[in-house]
């Protein structure tokens, strides 16, 4: 289930443990020893401290995160640590590696640009940190509360005001700057919101930029094995700040599913900002030399290519494709299929069966057959007589839920406003998905309601989910192979089991792989990284339409079945598909840093590269890169980015996990 604002917390063993456990809040310490894990120089003085202030990296209880969050002045500035704790029931099994990932050490509140409070009616509260960059930390719930306090801290220490748009969104340091509060009150993120229809919870503003997770800050705040760690030197230099890139990346981030409005949208909030000047003087990655894109070097002259210099490659990548990325084979045809089967129907090594399709991927007549056991919908091991009997189980299962909408009468629809809200988008975006296939092409076509049935019936299957924008687009290759509904439906809930975190409303999903990206280009291509950094685009939201629908727009519709099933194979990585993102960008870096792309140009030309990708070179790619990272590159993606699976991989067996 997905998380919602509303918590159930009777049966949550995290939070019982906490509320025996109790809070502590410190309002003075002058204890060095307390503080020699939070990475503050000597000399810091704590004015704050609260435990059991947890992070959730996925939806299910056994695997928050609870720690201490920390304020810590030193001079006149102020501190925020969160440090998770050790031998504590609720982080037995988080690897050392993994605590250092979601640590936060240090960060000023120089970096900072506001915190939005989260205060629902029941559950938790919760903060959003985000920084002067547009990123934010992931939310951090204070089990005990004490959001108050930590608020009122701060305002002792530097200047905290609210905002005038949003009663629940602070900002720091804030000096009523005429342009941002101007942008502000288009409030454009949510006018041009594409989730299922109006939340309850408070809308957002412009002055709150969408989470991603442990992203890198601004000047000084360098990232090291997926951690934010403080360079702080004393003194800090002014960073430009652009409030119109700010919101605009927003509205890109919600429209990047059609390309051609977030063109024009982009187009249109820098039309008047194309002389601002960025960050000088960024910090070098591993004194490697990269572009020096200093303001003074910034000119509102054409630049030419040819005159740009490009940093080298530092992984050689032509190279490293020959000698890692082996040759496409064909495809998995009948004969070879039939070898993986005992006599009792169970498939033998399923290993082997992964990787003979991660090379070749599966010939299309067996398509059908062999999407259930990769999308998970049938496991390795079950027999012929078992299959069909859950195929019969499964299909009055789904007439079950399908009856559920199906019955609901004209008067009761009056009075359910999310039903209408939902079926309505539905209706909507069905007659837009792949028209120009024959399958789905013409007017009253059967397939298109078939669409329409099982989208709508996803959403009272998972009601906390719903439909959003961009489903349509995975639910279409699926019921294209399998022509059953109720199987092509299993089929598609198997699917966002590990899918679903793309479209949660707090896009926690999106931002964690966004994250992971980062973190891989900065591993596999260190000048490509500094390029992004300097020129404002770490957030990689131009990747956004690649990672939220697995590049269904990019190629074609055989391609595309052909890159899932390779995907799904989960042979090298169960996240390959950021190693095809880092494989694209890093083919087309000359032509990114050579031409000096800033954030709207570089969507542009990412959302044109659709249909111009070579598939077979990509996969090459992606499969040398991803062995050249090798374990460095398995610690960049955080524990529970999607689409890794909750447990084993099979839905359909009992959960042990308490989810909310």
């Amino acid at each position: 289930m997905q998380e919602s604002e509303l918590h159930d917390l009777s049966d949550d063993a995290d939070y019982a443990a906490s509320q025996q456990q109790g809070s502590l809040y410190v309002t003075r310490s002058d204890s060095m020893s307390k503080n020699s894990s939070s990475g503050v120089p000597a000399g810091e003085e704590i004015v704050f401290a609260k435990d059991n202030v947890t992070i959730h990296p996925t939806q299910y209880a056994s695997e928050r995160i609870s720690g201490r969050l920390k304020l810590i002045k030193q001079g006149s500035s102020l501190f925020m640590t969160w440090i998770p704790y050790k031998g504590q029931s609720s982080n037995d099994k988080l690897s050392e590696r993994d605590r250092n990932l979601y640590t936060i050490r240090a960060i000023p509140f120089t970096d900072v640009r506001s915190i939005r409070r989260h205060t629902p009616t029941l559950g938790w509260q919760y903060i959003i940190v985000v920084l002067s960059s547009g990123l934010a930390f992931p939310p951090l719930y204070f089990y005990n509360g004490g959001v108050r306090e930590f608020l009122a801290t701060i305002k002792q220490h530097i200047f905290l005001v609210r905002s005038a748009e949003d009663a629940n969104v602070f900002l720091v340091n804030d000096f009523q700057d005429p342009l941002q509060k101007t942008l502000s009150s288009l409030e454009l993120p949510r006018a041009l919101s594409v989730t299922d229809g109006p939340s309850t919870s408070t809308p957002v503003s412009s002055s709150q930029s969408p989470s991603i997770g442990n992203h890198e800050p601004a000047d000084g705040i360098s990232i090291d094995g997926g951690l934010i760690t403080s360079q702080y030197s004393g003194r800090r230099k002014q960073k430009v700040q652009d409030p119109a890139r700010d919101l605009s990346i927003q509205v890109l981030e919600k429209f990047s599913l059609v390309t051609k409005f977030a063109r024009e949208t982009t187009s249109q909030l820098f039309r008047e900002n194309h002389g601002n000047g960025f960050g000088a003087n960024e910090r070098r990655y591993h004194n490697q030399s990269v572009l020096d894109l200093s303001p003074n070097s910034v000119s509102n002259e054409p630049i030419k290519p040819d005159l740009v210099p490009v940093a080298s490659d530092p992984l050689e990548f032509d190279k490293l494709s020959l000698v890692w990325g082996k040759p496409r084979q064909r495809p998995l045809g009948d004969e070879e299929w039939a070898t993986f089967f005992d006599s009792e129907g169970r498939i033998m090594d399923s290993k082997a069966l992964r990787k003979r399709i991660f090379y070749g991927g599966v010939q299309h007549r067996l398509r059908k057959e062999v999407w259930t056991f990769l999308l998970g919908y049938h496991a390795y091991d079950s027999t012929y007589a078992e299959r069909e009997y859950l195929k019969s189980v499964k299909k009055s299962e789904y007439e079950t839920i399908k009856h559920q909408w199906r019955s609901i009468s004209l008067e009761q629809a009056k009075r359910f406003t999310k039903f209408r809200e939902r079926k309505g988008l539905i209706e909507k975006d069905v007659v837009r998905t792949d028209r120009s296939l024959s399958f789905y092409d013409g007017d009253d076509n059967p397939n298109v309601n078939l669409l329409h049935d099982i989208l709508l019936t996803y959403s009272f299957y998972n009601f906390d989910l719903g439909y959003c924008q961009g489903m349509s687009d995975l639910l279409s290759p699926i019921l294209y192979v399998i022509r059953d509904e109720s199987e092509a439906f299993w089929c598609f809930v198997a699917l966002m089991e590990r899918l679903g975190p793309n479209f949660n409303r707090d896009q926690n999903g999106m931002h964690s792989q966004l994250f992971a990206l980062s973190k891989l280009v900065e591993l596999l291509d260190g000048p490509l990284h500094n390029y992004f950094k300097q020129n404002e685009c770490l957030n990689y939201f131009f990747c956004f339409r690649w990672v939220l629908i697995q590049f269904k727009r990019e190629f074609e519709y055989e391609k595309i079945m052909l890159l899932w099933e390779v995907l799904w194979s989960h042979y090298l990585s169960e996240h390959l598909h950021l190693y095809v993102c880092v494989a694209i960008l890093k083919r087309y870096r000359h032509k990114i840093m050579g031409e000096q792309m800033d954030f709207d140009t570089l969507l542009k030309f990412i959302n044109e590269l659709s249909g111009h990708i070579d598939l077979d070179a990509t996969l090459r790619d992606a499969e040398a890169l991803c062995i050249c990272a090798g374990e460095n590159g398995a610690a960049c993606i955080p524990p529970g980015t999607p689409p890794s699976l909750p447990i084993d991989g099979r839905f359909l067996h009992p959960q042990e996990d308490d989810v909310l």
